[in-house]
């Protein structure tokens, strides 16, 4: 298949556009516009009001005016001032400034006695009122092309407004009619233009209200943009979904023994998700299912529940972690299960060398090991399976989806479940993982104690360690997260030193440990046994501890300049305390004076525990890209789209592009070619090779 005829015009040389030369074509290259197309999307983000006035007087300055004005005398420029021209409007008179201005240009700009009309930026310079290089200089007969309300474009170093708005207009005279790819009901209960009309009214904005998100025109081509990407998804989910999987139905044995043995009851969103998964390990498609627990909220558990389904279909299951010490611990959680029940749990990281590794390997390719744990080793060559019915990836998105594809490799047919302790708002999950089946863990365990949580200025440090004395003499233990200095992992580390010198000094050498990115695997290891172990009741740390530990024991989580953290991250640190049966307390040290922003996140943290709720906000203050991380996210960069304030349009894409493709499977229909049209416009050539043919 190859791109629509109509569509080349979008697609051709940047330097057919009218004012882009080669070196203009370079210059457009550092904003991400490659082709005509790419200019299309690149919308005005604000603009500039030119109405006409009849004077200047009613002005307060600075501020942009548009006057007609007659010239009146040049005053040439002494030494390296400005030249200056007097103009008088209906009721006053002002100057118009140039620096470097040659006279004969200028007499020719502003002939003295004609009258013209001149827009720019008015300022007061000495008590004088200015105009210094006015932006447009046109006899009046000409007025009218100086625009009511000039959109501003994002600009680059060697690219003016003006060079922008030219080019875009060219390319907005080959914009093609489109066969029409959204639904009409949508398109009438939306109000939503044409794609044609649509970009037409998002480059030719006549007032601020046009650049608003919500404005008809962007929302809808937000929307296809959305929709574009959503289809994307849909179509890798159902060509997945085509390959045959494997049937893994089990008995319940194993899974009654393990819920008999437990002291507590599951809750009744880690029953649905059990059932969820069984569900889908049943039916003869893949599985491709999230798994998405606020902390604490039980995922080791229906995680184990899932693996036990494929060994009592007579298979396999893997779990894998990004780092070993969670390996591990997912190894200390299960393995009493697993003895309970009489299942063969074994973990392969990469520390395992030479015949322990081996033998570890010969028993997984002879169905003897049922369950395994481990880090990114089990991605490994040599690494192979008898059965492998099921893999669960933890915290995916230290993964990325690359790895999700060659762990269903593994398997030749393996369910994928993914999960994450991390809650994510609802259109970048969306975004992120639109072609997976969701479950969420959204109750926590009962006899989960709440976490106090409290801001205390770091003035207040000595009355927090006195407060640490005090919980050390009780047999108590506690986290001393240490503040992000800057980008690098050095500098934090100093800051982690410095503050473990000072909690030695303060509480006694042997109650201290220290754990930071920069150690070697084994000596980090070492200093958590010896904390999980009780040997050390103070474990300072830098974000390593982020994810996954588990102390019963430790009841109190200290995080200095908490101000310095995101929303998610402060949530994750603080859902490491209240796993055991004392009250827990989070302080939030920051140091004043708090910026709105920083102080609105801790107070967030302060009134609520619910990771859900704490994700959104953290969406709205940070916006999409420094919630996930661009470059580790698997998020899609949008043009168009604000995923903060477009939110609701993500599902209905979703939801659009499912019955699309549900109704319409090789996209032959009328609305499926335009939407075919859809893909080619978005440079969804992937998606393309995806749709079934015939």
């Amino acid at each position: 298949m190859s791109r629509p005829e109509a569509l080349f015009p979008l697609f051709a040389d940047l330097t057919t556009l009218d004012g882009i030369g080669p070196k203009g074509a370079q210059t457009l290259a550092q904003l991400r516009v490659a082709t005509p197309r790419d200019l299309l999307f690149t919308l005005p983000h604000s603009g500039i009001d030119r109405t006409r006035r009849a004077s200047i007087r009613d002005v307060t300055p600075p501020a942009t005016v548009t006057v007609e004005v007659e010239v009146g005398r040049h005053v040439p420029a002494k030494g390296k001032g400005p030249a200056r021209v007097e103009v008088r409007d209906a009721e006053t008179s002002f100057f118009v400034v140039f620096f470097h201005a040659r006279g004969d240009w200028l007499s020719k700009q502003l002939p003295t006695g004609q009258r013209r009309v001149v827009s720019g930026k008015l300022e007061l310079f000495d008590g004088v009122a200015q105009m210094v290089h006015p932006d447009h200089i046109v006899a009046p007969e000409h007025a009218d092309t100086i625009p009511a309300f000039e959109p501003v474009y994002p600009l680059t170093s060697g690219l003016t407004n003006r060079t922008m708005t030219r080019a875009v207009q060219s390319a907005l005279d080959r914009a093609p009619h489109l066969a029409e790819w959204i639904d009409p009901n949508l398109m009438a209960r939306e109000g939503w233009p044409g794609w044609r009309a649509a970009m037409q009214q998002a480059h030719t904005p006549v007032s601020a209200a046009d650049l608003s998100p919500s404005n008809p025109a962007r929302l809808r081509l937000a929307y296809d943009e959305l929709l574009a990407h959503q289809l994307t998804l849909a179509l890798a989910r159902a060509n997945r979904r085509a390959r045959p999987g494997l049937v893994s139905r089990g008995d319940g044995r194993l899974r009654q023994r393990v819920l008999d043995t437990l002291e507590y009851r599951p809750t009744g969103a880690q029953t649905r998700a059990v059932s969820e998964i069984a569900h889908d390990m049943e039916s003869p498609q893949r599985m491709n299912r999230l798994l998405q627990g606020d902390v604490g909220s039980g995922k080791t558990l229906v995680a184990f529940l899932a693996l036990l389904i494929a060994v009592e279909a007579g298979g396999q299951g893997a779990l894998m972690a990004p780092t070993e010490i969670l390996a591990r611990q997912h190894l200390e959680a299960l393995q009493p299960l697993a003895e309970r029940v009489g299942v063969v749990l074994e973990i392969l990281t990469g520390r395992d060398k030479g015949s322990e590794r081996r033998a570890k390997l010969a028993a997984l390719a002879a169905g003897d090991i049922q369950i395994l744990v481990g880090t990114h080793a089990v991605f490994q060559k040599d690494v192979v399976f008898h059965d492998l019915r099921l893999a669960i990836v933890d915290e995916q998105h230290r993964f990325g989806v690359r790895q999700r594809l060659e762990l269903g490799a593994k398997g030749v047919a393996a369910d994928v479940l993914v999960m994450t302790a991390t809650p994510i708002p609802r259109s970048l999950s969306l975004a992120q993982y639109g072609d997976m089946d969701v479950s969420v863990l959204d109750e926590k365990p009962r006899g989960r104690k709440p976490v106090q949580t409290a801001l205390v200025n770091t003035e207040r440090t000595d009355a927090v360690i006195d407060r640490l004395r005090a919980a050390i003499a009780e047999g108590r233990q506690a986290y001393w997260v240490c503040p992000l200095v800057g980008e690098s992992e050095v500098s934090d580390l100093v800051a982690a030193e410095d503050r473990f010198k000072n909690l030695r000094a303060a509480l006694g050498a042997d109650h201290v440990g220290l754990v930071h990115g920069q150690m070697p695997p084994s000596e980090k290891d070492a200093a958590m046994a010896r904390f999980v172990a009780g040997k050390t009741a103070v474990l300072v740390a830098t974000t390593v501890i982020e994810v996954g530990v588990n102390v019963p024991n430790a009841s109190i989580m200290v995080i200095e300049r908490a101000d310095s953290f995101g929303l998610a991250q402060l949530h994750q640190l603080r859902g490491r305390v209240g796993r055991g049966d004392a009250a827990s307390t989070c302080l939030l040290l920051y140091q004043a004076p708090l910026g709105e922003t920083a102080r609105r996140r801790l107070e967030i943290l302060r009134e609520t525990e619910d990771g859900f709720r704490i994700a959104e906000e953290d969406l709205a203050l940070r916006g999409a890209g420094d919630v996930i991380g661009h470059a580790q996210s698997g998020l899609p960069r949008f043009r168009v789209a604000d995923l903060e304030r477009q939110a609701g349009l993500m599902k209905l894409a979703q939801d659009d592009a499912r019955a699309s493709l549900a109704a319409d499977p090789s996209l032959t229909s009328d609305r499926g070619k335009a939407i075919r049209t859809l893909l080619w416009l978005m440079e969804k050539d992937k998606a393309i090779r995806l749709i079934s043919v015939g």
